[in-house]
């Protein structure tokens, strides 16, 4: 690659300014710009990062025409409002998930990317984790034969703030949809059926908030496959991050992260390192390698490696587990068709 990428991020909370270290480290992508609602807040990082200039009004990102591609970090509600903006300013976009709360209004920002032929990149950015793409590839390899079982844990070290709970959607949209987007990136199967069971044993206010703070979901794939994720929102001991597979050759299974593999063992006790606490340093890497792909996806005009077909289909489950728990019962998938772009 050897035109430089120009780029803005859209939104400077964590993941935001998270995606800027990321780039800088990038020698094919510049940041030129960062757009945030607190614009003084940011001043003083924005210049340590050697950003070109800061500004309140998302628009000046897409108005440059300098800027080939922004990265929207800010909030679910307005992410698809800015994704067909930025479609239709000719940008490339890189869109932190979920695409938005509403089937309707993620189809209408998919089209107009369609529209005006810009790459989208949705950041589900375990797909990009070390451990999880070698699953990934013993399955495709056919390593451990026809998968059967996929398991998969996530679990948070502790709760959410229930200011932020108030606004993310649910536990399904805003957590879960990270194991139903690694679900399908795993068996390469799409799923039919869903059967989501919940409850706030955590922390009460989430009940009372419409939310769960618990879960257990099955899901059936159109292959026949099976599987079985676990939700918590909190896990005391650490960020509890598991996967296996299990199939007619064998079974791959990738357990938590640690700061080191060090193992002690005495008389009176084994022991090794808890799991990585937070998210940001359990997904270190994969935060790193989502943006190099989406970079290379631009400059060989290739398609994206998690497109907004990708981003729309972990949604669907999502909505069928919230309707799942609802009602009680399973909840079929009907439309799973691919989105071409």
């Amino acid at each position: 690659m050897t035109k430089q990428i120009v780029t803005g991020i859209i939104g400077a909370g964590r993941i935001g300014k998270l995606h800027v270290q990321n780039i800088r480290r990038i020698p094919h992508m510049k940041i030129k710009a960062v757009s945030d609602i607190q614009e003084g807040r940011i001043k003083g990082w924005a210049d340590s990062h050697q950003v070109e200039y800061i500004t309140s009004d998302y628009r000046d990102v897409l108005q440059d025409p300098d800027i080939d591609a922004v990265l929207i970090c800010s909030p679910t509600v307005v992410h698809a409002q800015m994704i067909r903006e930025a479609a239709e300013a000719k940008k490339h976009i890189f869109c932190e998930k979920p695409v938005s709360f509403s089937l309707d209004e993620t189809k209408e920002a998919l089209a107009a990317v369609r529209k005006h032929g810009v790459a989208l990149q949705v950041g589900f950015n375990r797909r990009f984790d070390p451990h999880f793409k070698k699953i990934k590839t013993m399955v495709e390899n056919g390593e451990i034969g026809t998968p059967h079982l996929l398991k998969i844990t996530s679990r948070d070290p502790e709760p959410p703030n229930i200011d932020y709970v108030r606004t993310s959607g649910g536990l399904f949209m805003d957590m879960s949809i990270h194991d139903f987007d690694m679900a399908r990136y795993i068996m390469g199967s799409e799923v039919k059926e869903v059967f989501a069971k919940g409850a706030a044993l955590v922390n009460p206010t989430f009940a009372e908030l419409g939310d769960i703070d618990t879960a257990v979901i099955t899901l059936t794939f159109e292959n026949g496959a099976m599987a079985v994720i676990d939700n918590s929102r909190q896990a005391v001991y650490g960020y509890d991050q598991r996967v296996e597979v299990f199939g007619t050759k064998g079974s791959a299974a990738a357990d938590n992260s640690r700061p080191t593999t060090v193992e002690v063992s005495t008389a009176d006790f084994v022991l090794k390192d808890k799991p990585h606490f937070f998210f940001l340093e359990r997904y270190k890497d994969a935060y790193e390698e989502e943006i190099l792909r989406f970079a290379e996806a631009i400059a060989t005009n290739q398609e994206t490696a998690c497109t907004g077909n990708d981003g729309i289909q972990a949604e669907r489950i999502a909505r069928a587990a919230q309707q799942s728990l609802a009602f009680g019962m399973p909840v079929s998938i009907e439309h799973t068709e691919k989105i071409a772009f």
